[in-house]
């Protein structure tokens, strides 16, 4: 899933794209409700079905998280 600039996910508004790797493509988002940017990542859908690849990316957002 490719996001354009200006493209709205619930409350977070598309910005541009950061980069992109194996596990999916990065956005620099603005957060409507905190008034703030954050990093969105995107898995592409064959990852989001793969219950393994699933777990890794909720580990990770859990440790990136734990970091601010």
């Amino acid at each position: 899933m490719s996001l354009e600039p200006g493209t709205k996910l619930a409350h977070y508004d598309i910005v541009e794209p950061i980069g992109a790797g194996g596990m999916g493509a990065v956005y620099r988002a603005r957060d409507t409700k905190l008034d703030r940017d954050v990093a969105i990542k995107v898995l592409p859908e064959e990852l989001s079905r793969d219950p393994e690849r699933l777990a890794r990316f909720e580990r990770e957002a859990k440790l990136l998280a734990s970091l601010s």
